[in-house]
């Protein structure tokens, strides 16, 4: 089995599958908390996603979209556990 052949038919479809699993958690989570890491891991998801691409294409500008698209990922949940946690405090 070639690489292709393994991006194609095994990590995407995995990749694609466990995106739709996380969405229905999306929708469904329970509390505010469920809801920042179903983001999270949809976004984590999507830069493997984008690896996957870039690999496939061999497009080493994608890349550096995953690095800052993962660094964007971070700051934000950074920032919604800030808020979380001052909203519990008061």
């Amino acid at each position: 089995m070639s690489l292709e052949a393994y991006f194609d038919f095994v990590i995407l479809p995995i990749l694609t599958i466990s995106v739709l699993l996380v969405f229905i958690r999306l929708f469904k989570g329970p509390s505010v908390v469920d809801r920042v890491i179903a983001l999270d891991l949809i976004i984590t998801i999507g830069i493997g996603i984008i690896t996957v691409y870039s690999i496939r294409q061999e497009q080493e500008v994608l890349l550096d979209v995953a690095i800052i698209l993962a660094l964007i990922a971070f700051l934000g949940t950074i920032a919604f556990s800030y808020y979380i946690e001052k909203q519990e405090d008061d």
